[in-house]
Parts: C-alpha cells; structure tokens; sequence
C-alpha cells in the first residue's frame, strides 16, 4: 500500500511504499512516463542531474541545505511549498521540483529507518561531494558502499555536518 508524500507542479507523484528493505521506498508516479507505472529515482541520477543543471545556474547546493535543516521524520506542508518556491527559478524548475521532491522524501525515509546513525546526513555527503566538491555523481553516490556508520560519521564531520 502506497503512502502519499506530495504531487509536484506539473501532476508527478511521490509516494512511500515497501521496497526490499523496509517500508519506505520512494515511488515516483511521473506525468511524462506512458510506459513504466513507478519510477524509482538513483542517488547517481539525480546527482548527475543536479550537477548539470548547477554548471549553469548555481543554486542547488545551498537550496539543498534549506530544506536539509527543515526535513525531520514527518512530511512538513511548508517544506513542500517551499520546495516547489525554490525550484521556480530554475529553466528546467519540474526537473529541479522533482529532484528536490525526491532529496527531501529520502531525507525523511533516511529519518525513519530503524536503528539509523546517520539519518539525512547520508543525503548531504552525496549532495555536498558532488556540488560542492565536483566530485562524479557516480562516485559521490556509491561512496558510503560498505562503509562502516562511524567512517561515514566522521566523513560528514569533516565536512562540518
């Protein structure tokens, strides 16, 4: 059973629903797909994305960090207005919409996971190594694989969060 998180601008839907893990996988229900039913967003695409879109029309990083410091473990009304405000200023803003959509669901998925250490930290190492740090998306995506929940800590202390 799907939980409704928030529809986007332009109709897309995300929802929360059982996934391999636990209960909170993203399902995103996208407006411009005819053929698949659920798209289930990468860290690596959206970070590829984000950082095309940053080369131009920088922004996305500290955006990213506004709505980081207002995502707790509860899906927030104004955080979704204000996702969709920030996103305005974008060219391909139901792209950057969608991603924030996406960022700010994982945020509070991360939240709720059971035993976490981490929470939404996880999402802001990604974000800041590939936007701040130029680092490859891929990379940046991958890059906890396997790691032990203090490295990471200490990885997301280095970096000042």
């Amino acid at each position: 059973m799907l939980r409704p998180i928030l529809t986007t601008s332009n109709g897309d839907k995300l929802s929360f629903g059982t996934g391999k893990f636990d209960d909170w996988c993203i399902y995103v229900e996208r407006v411009e797909d005819k053929g698949e039913k659920y798209f289930f967003p990468l860290d690596s695409w959206y970070f590829e994305e984000l950082a095309r879109i940053d080369k131009d029309e920088p922004g996305i990083y500290d955006d990213f960090v506004d709505i980081y410091e207002r995502t707790d473990s509860d899906v927030d009304e104004s955080v979704i207005e204000s996702i969709k405000e920030l996103a305005s200023k974008y060219t391909e803003k139901n792209l950057v919409e969608l991603i924030y959509a996406i960022l700010y669901a994982g945020m509070i998925a991360e939240e709720n996971k059971e035993n976490t250490k981490l929470g939404k930290r996880i999402k802001r190492l990604g974000m800041y190594q590939t936007l701040v740090e130029k680092l490859d998306p891929f990379f940046a995506a991958n890059f906890s694989r396997g790691m032990k929940w203090q490295q990471i800590d200490e990885e997301c202390h280095k970096r000042g969060f």
